[in-house]
């Protein structure tokens, strides 16, 4: 596994470099994965792939307070980004792991090594619905993936200093709830985690352990996806 540890001036690149990563890695003639850890800029709202927009983002709030809304290209409800709250990808090799192609044992593997880096910042963590990961029942960290043929995108949210207040303000109840948040507002089920983002980075890449930086030298292959989709109102605005 290899690293890479920068961040975009913009979100529609961010989001672009995580499906670039994947697309290389899938399309690799040799198994190919990458820990990717950035934090956006500025704040977004971030639909699901196939999240309804008029259900899960507040628009006119959004649209009053300057906040953009972008779509990423995996499953899973809408979030909030931006500063103080830390963003972690991994793009996985079936070549490598073939047993992860069943969706539990990816989500159970991947959320594993996210509890061990947290357990080395003093912090015990639960794994609770279908990817969620909390401390004392309040969510996190919210997580989703996209498959390919020989690869997979696992990325979400680690949230450590972000204002909760925008999660009511910005984000509608999502339709599908799991168990455990037993009808509570987000404010009443999100929380922030107790430690600074250098400690978090630090964590996180000793539990993955990349042994060396990923090469990235063809900058102009991310920006053109993020032109082409991710900046592209037909396909943020398709639900």
């Amino acid at each position: 596994m290899q690293h890479f540890l920068e961040s975009f001036s913009d979100t529609a690149a961010n989001l672009a470099c995580d499906e670039w990563l994947l697309q290389r890695c899938d399309s690799s003639d040799s198994p190919c994965e990458v820990l990717r850890i950035w934090e956006n800029p500025e704040l977004a709202a971030i639909l699901g792939r196939s999240s309804k927009t008029a259900v899960e983002i507040n628009a006119a709030y959004c649209q009053q307070n300057g906040i953009p809304a972008f779509r990423r290209c995996s499953g899973g409800a809408s979030v909030m980004i931006g500063p103080g709250c830390l963003m972690y990808a991994v793009v996985l090799d079936y070549r490598l792991r073939p047993h992860l192609r069943m969706l539990d044992r990816a989500h159970a593997y991947v959320m594993e090594k996210m509890q061990t880096a947290l357990a080395a910042c003093g912090i015990v963590t639960q794994f609770l619905g279908t990817c969620d990961l909390t401390v004392d029942s309040r969510k996190f960290s919210g997580n989703s993936l996209r498959c390919q043929r020989n690869s997979f995108l696992y990325h979400g949210t680690l949230l450590y200093d972000f204002d909760l207040a925008l999660l009511h303000q910005c984000l509608g109840i999502p339709p599908r709830q799991p168990d455990y948040r037993a009808g509570r507002g987000h404010q009443e089920f999100v929380t922030n985690l107790p430690v600074d983002r250098a400690k978090l980075t630090a964590a996180l890449l000793e539990a993955w352990n990349p042994s060396s930086p990923y090469p990235v030298s063809d900058l102009k292959a991310i920006e053109s996806l993020a032109a082409s989709k991710y900046r592209d109102a037909a396909w943020n605005n398709k639900l």
